[in-house]
């Protein structure tokens, strides 16, 4: 029998499987905060004016995580300033997790950051997002002052590159 593996590789964002995982994520993330599925209108609402343009060089960059083929996960990085990067949008459908692709998702996109001349990766998160959290931590994310603010923003992390 072959092995599954993972592959990483950049994307567009509105390829079909860029598009229904940024819309999976966000739906993951906001019926969290809401404690209730969110509609396809708040979705759509969501992902509306969110900057994802951006996640392309020369200011980003966006990969799609897959498994088998399978599309399973996503994640972006965004160039803040010459310095640092922001980690965004890091989701692995829940029937990949613990497979072993988060890891090698974060590392694939500390790379693209640094292809981009990142030197250090920042992010927020929320406290709820508590698997979120733990990956960060386990991969050598510390906490730090907040360097942003927002409604969804109670934690922030970063990484020397």
């Amino acid at each position: 029998m072959a092995r599954m593996t993972w592959t990483f590789t950049p994307e567009r964002v509105d390829t079909p499987d860029a598009t229904a995982l940024r819309r999976e994520y966000y739906g993951d993330v906001a019926g969290r905060y809401w404690k209730r599925p969110a509609t396809e209108a708040e979705i759509d609402e969501g992902l509306a004016n969110d900057g994802v343009e951006l996640l392309t060089a020369p200011t980003g960059a966006f990969l799609v995580a897959r498994f088998a083929g399978e599309a399973a996960g996503c994640g972006g990085v965004l160039l803040l300033d010459g310095e640092r990067a922001e980690l965004t949008r890091v989701f692995l459908r829940h029937a990949y997790r613990g497979r072993g692709g988060a890891g090698p998702l974060l590392a694939h996109l500390e790379d693209a950051a640094r292809d981009l001349g990142a030197r250090r990766m920042v992010l927020n998160t929320r406290l709820d997002l508590v698997e979120a959290r733990a990956l960060y931590t386990r991969h050598g994310y510390a906490e730090i002052p907040a360097y942003c603010t927002g409604p969804y923003m109670e934690v922030w992390y970063g990484k020397e590159l």
